[in-house]
């Protein structure tokens, strides 16, 4: 097997990775080999049971154990592959690269970007399934998720309905409640569908229009270079996994939280191993919404508009960055 992206969506040496991350041989079954590529198969065709059983000549029984098995498993290693930066060394590559991104260094403390992801299911019958229709009208399920400079993310929450706006979502997550990232000075670049925070969570919005001023205006185009990452970081995700993340899912909604998990774990071993899959067009989208419901927290305006006077009185970052 010398190519393996067309048919798995992996390379070869995502592949390795990935079995390397598992490493485990198991004592019955088909094997790790097989049963990775089994599952990985499940979610490039399209997720269907029935087409992975006859590829690899199954029966479908054992192709349902098999892909929630191994699903599992890839969840069961998220903390080894989706990490926040472990070394001072690694947070500050993200901090250099950040201002690169945005191509000033008044944005020389971010520290991540974070956005929301809708992934579309088939609903739960009855009056349940209508909290899971987002503000599309279609239903679906929120990934939460920061990234780093490269697009590898460094903090998933995913599992909340469709319906509920992005900011709830943000203040029930772990990464708000814990306060743990970003460290004391630094913040996370987010869109408009956020709140502008200090604390707990140091969150830094784009001013909201209409726009008084050029400072305002030259600060929103200089956040928009840097954040729209977590918009390519999804994009990639999405272009990958093009049968999970541009159709239906259709798996019990219980389970779609742990699949989408398993494709961000992928995505980072991706990432690590220089498989990188450019998006295809049409599937980043950088659209801000308007700010959501008030959460009880210290405003972060007073930060972004030092961050602005700062952005109108220093010239851009004279450097060339090369996005991935």
């Amino acid at each position: 097997m010398t190519r393996t992206r067309p048919d798995f969506r992996l390379s070869m040496e995502s592949l390795n990775a990935l079995l390397d991350h598992l490493g485990q041989e198991r004592r019955h079954g088909w094997g790790a080999t097989i049963e990775t590529l089994v599952f990985l198969f499940w979610l490039a065709c399209g997720t269907s049971y029935r087409v992975v059983s006859r590829a690899f000549g199954m029966p479908r029984s054992t192709v349902h154990q098999i892909v929630h098995r191994v699903t599992e498993e890839v969840v069961a290693i998220r903390r080894q592959v989706i990490h926040l930066p472990r070394t001072a060394e690694d947070l500050e590559a993200v901090l250099r690269v950040f201002a690169g991104l945005a191509r000033h260094r008044a944005f020389r403390k971010a520290a991540g970007a974070i956005d929301g992801c809708p992934v579309r299911i088939v609903p739960p019958s009855g009056p349940d399934g209508d909290c899971y229709r987002n503000r599309k009208l279609f239903p679906s399920i929120i990934l939460q998720a920061v990234c780093d400079h490269q697009g590898r993310f460094i903090d998933t929450y995913v599992g909340w309905p469709g319906s509920v706006h992005d900011c709830r979502v943000l203040r029930h997550s772990p990464l708000y409640r814990r306060a743990l990232y970003p460290p004391p000075g630094q913040y996370i670049l987010a869109d408009g569908g956020y709140p502008c925070l200090q604390h707990p969570l140091p969150l830094i919005t784009p001013y909201r229009q209409p726009l008084q001023g050029v400072g305002p205006q030259r600060f929103n185009s200089h956040h928009s270079r840097a954040r729209s990452i977590i918009e390519r970081a999804f994009g990639m995700m999405k272009t990958r996994f093009r049968s999970i993340f541009l159709k239906a899912l259709e798996v019990h909604h219980t389970f779609v939280p742990q699949v989408i998990t398993a494709c961000a774990v992928m995505h980072n071993i991706c990432i690590g191993a220089g498989d990188i899959m450019a998006p295809d067009a049409g599937i980043v989208e950088d659209v801000a919404e308007d700010e959501g419901e008030d959460v009880e927290a210290v405003s972060g305006a007073p930060w972004r508009d030092q961050l602005c006077a700062e952005v109108s009185a220093l010239e851009e970052v004279p450097m060339d960055h090369q996005y991935i």
